[in-house]
């Protein structure tokens, strides 16, 4: 591999991670609802997510996905449908304004479990994922480079994805007692519910 271009890679796929996007809401969300634990096990689902997706794109399964357009669709309308639910359950709460007690840091394992499905579930089913790979990984590449240097173009940016959602994750811990204030949460809610509605809505909207 090409190291100067790996450089060039990196420092893309940082930039690309660092944009806010329904990863970034979901997981918020799931640290304040059940605490750090589950707001850990939420990043670890996305990463999985980012990790099966690189590999798929290494190993030329993406591209095989993306062509075939009545999977594509179903991946598509899949992820449109995950998301609005999502977006429902925020809004509800923020509605609705009622907060349990603040849940034990340590996520039991139906809560790590539940934290684990919604960030899998929600990277899974988003075919831009995947868009963004085929498109992007390519451009590192030549061609004498072999499977292996896709992989690692492809878990650098699963690896970038976790290390950012774990900083994230130690903020969100810090300001904990600001964020659980009754106004705040809901106000969250509501931010985390329209977002979730407005990527659900451009993924509806993309042709």
């Amino acid at each position: 591999m090409d190291w100067s271009a790996y450089a060039a890679f990196l420092g893309l796929a940082t930039l690309l991670v660092l944009v806010p996007g329904a990863d970034f809401a979901v997981v918020t969300r799931n640290a304040l609802v059940g605490g750090r634990g589950r707001g850990w096990w939420s990043a670890v689902g996305v990463t999985t997510s980012n990790l099966v997706q690189g590999g798929a794109a290494a190993a030329g399964l993406a591209a095989v996905i993306v062509r075939i357009e009545p999977l594509f669709q179903a991946i598509r309308w899949a992820g449109i449908a995950y998301l609005a639910w999502l977006a429902v359950q925020a809004l509800r709460s923020a509605i609705r304004g009622q907060y349990p007690a603040a849940p034990d840091p340590r996520a039991s394992s139906g809560q790590a479990f539940a934290g684990w499905r919604q960030g899998f579930l929600s990277n899974i089913t988003n075919p831009k994922v995947l868009v963004l790979y085929l498109s992007v990984l390519p451009q590192f590449l030549t061609a004498e480079s072999s499977i292996g240097d896709s992989l690692v173009l492809a878990y650098t940016v699963a690896v970038l994805g976790g290390l950012w959602l774990l900083v994230l994750l130690v903020f969100v811990h810090r300001v904990r007692a600001w964020l659980e204030r009754r106004r705040v949460r809901r106000a969250l809610d509501g931010v985390t519910g329209t977002a979730l509605l407005g990527f659900g809505a451009a993924l509806a909207l993309e042709a």
